[in-house]
């Protein structure tokens, strides 16, 4: 085995899951601080760990028993730095056009995106066969199969995209990305032929229509094109004027920053977002109340993802009096928020700051008959079964994946997440486990 030349939080972490301790046990294991270990859980290589910790994880590593040492090695090599890291682009709208008349862009770094998307597509990253589609759409390429898109009317429209929404939520990815194919090009037809508050209607629509597109690009991994969809939903709420529009768009940028490595203008974007509408509005309706609320829970995964607890924490229980003034477990505006979708939330927070176990036994707490989503019943088991894996506890995990597949059977097979907690499961696991986890990959169609 090769020596680890320069800890980071990524070869430290691990380390730690090949031991199989908790980041508590850990941080006792090497007389470090908790919250150091945790760090290094949340950032990764972004962390490069202090001299004497470099050497007493040197120390570790060189008594650790064969068995440790390779899982070590299978956890060191396999690919937690994302495929499209390199094609994100910057946080601000650098890619986006500046059309007045609406949504839309043909910029050369869309290009090179979709471009890039397509081989990844290709090698079965992204193995939806309408990815490829829907980026022509998004990058205003011609389609030689495709008559010219023309105006909807307002209320088609609207249903439309009201049924992406819908088909997202039920992890129906395949019928999404239909939709939308179908769909951003008729925007621009459609937005031209309003006016006034039909106009505006239709910049509303067309936010939450780009926060489908960037939210089922995340899915399958194109983390720039999704950036780029949350830029337009963003222009689009603007344009629409509607307090809600905006702070809509304001959760898929969030969104879309974190997955691009920006979580502290993604934690800031959610707080001022949030701060925004409150003002605002008052937050007099349900809707107000439930995006307010959403704003906050995607805040306080990046206040999370960048090592933030006391902000995570707060954010949380801002996110928990705003769900006891909605007073139930809802669908408003699509975001699915309540007391329910709060202790989901405090789940994926805990696995993010590297708590396997406080990540399990929030999330035997949570009633299961209560997420009426599909996609954060599916999400919710992956997450479990990505705590059982770091864990040590891989039959559990992988029973935790079964679960996952029959709520929601596209979750598993369209995301390179989920395959790479297979892959880990695979590799780590032994024996009858493993032929298990083998059996189980191949026959829903994920690569191990």
């Amino acid at each position: 085995m090769a020596a680890v030349t320069t800890w980071t939080g990524r070869e430290a972490n691990a380390l730690r899951q090949a031991l199989r301790l908790s980041v508590t046990g850990f941080a006792e294991h090497l007389g470090a601080a908790r919250r150091t270990v945790a760090k290094w859980s949340s950032q990764g290589e972004k962390v490069q760990l202090r001299a004497d910790m470099q050497a007493a994880l040197d120390t570790v590593l060189a008594r650790a028993a064969p068995d440790v040492l390779e899982r070590f090695e299978v956890l060191r090599r396999r690919d937690t730095s994302g495929a499209f890291a390199d094609v994100a682009g910057p946080p601000a709208a650098a890619n986006a056009d500046t059309d007045k008349n609406g949504p839309g862009s043909d910029s050369d770094g869309d290009v090179r995106r979709r471009k890039f998307l397509q081989g990844a597509t290709a090698s079965g990253m992204a193995a939806l066969p309408g990815v490829t589609p829907l980026l022509d759409a998004l990058v205003s390429q011609p389609m030689a199969h495709k008559s010219d898109p023309v105006a909807l009317p307002l209320r088609q429209f609207a249903h439309d995209v009201a049924a992406a929404k819908a088909a997202y939520q039920a992890c129906r990815y395949e019928q999404v990305l239909g939709n939308l194919t179908a769909l951003v090009p008729a925007l621009a037809p459609t937005r031209s032929e309003a006016e006034g508050d039909q106009r505006r209607r239709v910049d509303a629509l067309a936010s939450d229509l780009y926060h489908v597109v960037g939210s089922v690009l995340l899915k399958v991994g194109d983390r720039g094109m999704a950036l780029v969809a949350a830029e337009r939903s963003a222009r689009a709420g603007s344009a629409s004027r509607d307090p809600v529009a905006m702070a809509t768009s304001a959760r898929i940028m969030t969104h879309a920053l974190m997955s691009n490595g920006h979580t502290r203008q993604a934690r800031s974007l959610a707080e001022n977002a949030a701060g925004a509408l409150e003002q605002e509005t008052r937050l007099m309706s349900t809707d107000q109340v439930a995006v307010y609320g959403a704003l906050l829970l995607r805040g306080a995964i990046a206040a999370a993802r960048s090592d933030d607890r006391d902000t995570a924490e707060a954010m949380i229980d801002e996110a928990t009096r705003a769900a006891a003034r909605l007073g139930y477990d809802g669908n408003d505006r699509w975001t699915g928020f309540g007391a329910t979708n709060i202790l989901l939330h405090q789940v994926n927070i805990a696995l993010t700051l590297g708590d396997a176990g406080t990540a399990i036994t929030l999330a035997r707490q949570v009633p299961l008959d209560k997420i009426r989503l599909a996609e954060r019943k599916a999400s919710l088991f992956v997450d479990v079964a990505r705590a059982y894996a770091q864990w040590g506890r891989y039959e559990r995990g992988l029973h935790a994946l079964r679960i996952a597949y029959e709520v929601a059977p596209e979750e598993l097979r369209c995301r390179p997440a989920v395959q790479r907690i297979a892959s880990d499961l695979a590799a780590l696991s032994r024996g009858h486990v493993r032929a298990a986890v083998v059996e189980f990959a191949h026959r829903v169609g994920i690569p191990v």
